[in-house]
């Protein structure tokens, strides 16, 4: 359930990580694979009795990413935002981990944002280092676990921003957690500083859905941001896992 450092095709503001030649997802190494390496943690809750449904997972986690991105915290200096610098200023890792009862509430006890769906919870942390896990976090399963959707996810707002998942890939749901999440911060990076407000208070509405094998070449040729994965776990390196979709950055 973990995403390795990903390759990132995007537009760039100049302004912004990811966004210049020096970017955090370029598959070649570069400067940044000399800065200390950071990770953002992600914790879902799935309890044995009552998992969530596979879609809202990683729709919220999604949105988790989004939601401590924007945070106070994180901005400025926010206690959290030197941590996101450096994060941002190496490479760009997610991890997702599962818990549950005792687990979960130990992960609660830290600090972090806790992201509710429809039937999921994630909580996101402030990034800590690869080897500077906390004690209660690093204990907590990456792999073995999957969700399903119990029923067809229903059609989505087309008016709404989109995550557009490869169609052609087999991801367990902590990978495409992860690469959900890749996919909402470079949408995030790529907005003005009006489009962001006007979409966090919005709540970060958001679907993620897999493409039509039919769109899908079209939509990684598009000129919207792409997330490709460096090929470290699951995938093959260079594979395009989803194409951000945000009304903003429709041409």
């Amino acid at each position: 359930m973990s995403s390795d450092p990903t390759v990132a095709d995007a537009p760039g503001r100049p302004d912004v990580p990811g966004s210049a030649e020096d970017s955090p997802f370029r598959s070649e190494r570069t400067a940044r694979d000399e800065a200390p390496q950071f990770v953002l943690p992600l914790v879902v809750r799935i309890e044995k009795a009552a998992p969530p449904a596979r879609t809202d997972a990683l729709e919220t986690a999604a949105r988790a990413v989004l939601t401590i991105l924007s945070d106070e915290r994180a901005l400025g200096d926010g206690e959290w935002a030197q941590a996101v610098r450096d994060w941002q200023d190496a490479r760009i890792r997610k991890v997702v981990r599962r818990a549950r009862g005792a687990e979960w509430r130990r992960a609660e006890a830290l600090p972090g944002i806790t992201v509710t769906g429809k039937s999921a919870e994630v909580r996101v942390f402030p990034p800590v280092p690869l080897d500077g896990w906390p004690k209660d976090l690093v204990k907590l399963q990456v792999s073995g676990t999957d969700l399903d959707d119990p029923e067809p996810p229903v059609d989505a707002d087309p008016t709404a921003p989109m995550l557009w998942l490869n169609p052609d890939l087999d991801m367990s749901a902590g990978k495409t957690m992860a690469q959900a999440g890749h996919g909402a911060q470079l949408a995030w990076w790529e907005l003005s500083d009006e489009e962001r407000a006007a979409w966090r208070d919005a709540g970060f509405p958001l679907a993620v859905r897999t493409a039509d094998p039919a769109r899908w070449s079209g939509l990684t040729t598009s000129g919207l941001p792409l997330v490709r994965d460096a090929g470290f776990t699951e995938i093959a390196p260079g594979s395009c896992t989803v194409v951000a979709d945000h009304p903003a950055l429709r041409s």
